[in-house]
């Protein structure tokens, strides 16, 4: 048996489902009917989007706290954004300090948005490993308690309660295709799903700009990328020197890792706006890139992705629903108008 399999099981995740009743919603499941006649078969929008802090992220960090004593000193968690306010809007319901750690690469939108959720920011360095070194600090200095943004089983078992709740509304569907970053929501979603239904195909998709996992799974162990800007964001950062978890989880349960491209990703927040009417953040937007540029020939259906995060930038996404270029770094996107 594999040594993660101790600490998650399926019993772990119908236990978070419990704990974060009330905190986190059970999100609504919808059809797009555009991505459907383009994939000839039922492609399904977990909206995630839906959530009170507007991404999935508030499912982990609510099974997380809940554990927590009430004379907790508060708790802290390193974050490119979603993790932050999950973290943030969790510890304000159980009257708890939070402080949230972020690299200088998080988008503004997203620093304020935890700020006005009553969280303390702190800005550290150039990468979420630097991020994450403060956050220890404050462990060790503060006796804050650490909510691990991806690599600790309650916040795993919190992000597969999106696993059990697809399955329930759809019990036919053949593959998933989960947003890859740190790997939380992919391991705890696999872990639930193939738990209910092992023959059901899972897929990890990333930006081809600092994909951590995708050279982590590769190479067979852990992997350092230099971080940089990408219209998906949230998908950015590293494993975590020291991962326990979500490496080994997703090495053997994830099916397939696909890349997308920045321009992949432009055109497939076009669509979910354009085609679907959501706004969402270029990191949830992967799946629709996949399926766009036909980097999914062999998938068969149907098939559900989650769309999570709607905390960006809006002057930016309004240059991206006009087709005008943009600027990610040292990178010039060219804009394109959206054409179905």
């Amino acid at each position: 048996m594999s040594a993660w399999r101790q600490k998650l099981s399926l019993e772990h995740v119908s236990a978070a489902r419990t704990a974060i009743a009330g905190t986190a919603l059970e999100s609504p499941l919808v059809q797009s009917p555009f991505l459907s006649k383009l994939a000839r078969t039922d492609v399904l929008l977990k909206l995630e989007i839906a959530q009170p802090i507007g991404a999935f992220k508030i499912r982990g960090a609510a099974n997380a706290i809940s554990v927590l004593p009430d004379a907790c000193a508060g708790v802290t968690c390193c974050s490119t954004g979603n993790h932050g306010r999950g973290v943030a809007y969790a510890a304000k319901a159980r009257g708890l300090r939070a402080v949230v750690c972020m690299s200088e690469l998080v988008p503004e939108a997203k620093v304020e948005g935890i700020r006005a959720l009553g969280a303390e920011v702190r800005i550290i360095g150039s990468s979420q490993d630097e991020a994450a070194e403060e956050s220890r600090r404050l462990v060790a200095e503060d006796g804050l308690a650490e909510i691990p943004p991806f690599d600790d089983p309650l916040v795993i078992a919190g992000q597969g309660t999106i696993g059990l709740e697809l399955l329930d509304s759809r019990p036919d569907l053949e593959t998933l295709l989960i947003p890859l970053s740190g790997g939380g929501l992919a391991a705890g979603i696999a872990l639930a799903a193939k738990a209910r239904k092992p023959d059901i195909r899972v897929i990890g998709i990333s930006m081809d700009r600092g994909a951590a996992m995708y050279e982590s799974l590769r190479a067979g162990r852990n992997v350092a990328v230099e971080e940089l800007p990408s219209l998906a964001d949230s998908l950015g950062g590293g494993l975590g020197a020291d991962n326990r978890l979500t490496l080994p989880v997703c090495r053997e349960l994830i099916d397939e890792t696909i890349l997308v491209t920045e321009a992949e990703i432009y055109r497939a927040m076009q669509c979910h706006y354009y085609e679907d009417r959501i706004v969402c953040e270029g990191g949830s937007a992967v799946g629709a890139a996949a399926l766009l540029a036909d980097k999914l020939p062999d998938v068969r259906g149907p098939m559900a992705t989650i769309i999570t995060g709607r905390n960006l930038d809006m002057n930016m996404h309004a240059d991206i629903m006009a087709g005008r270029s943009i600027r990610l770094g040292d990178l010039t996107l060219e804009g394109k108008p959206y054409h179905a």
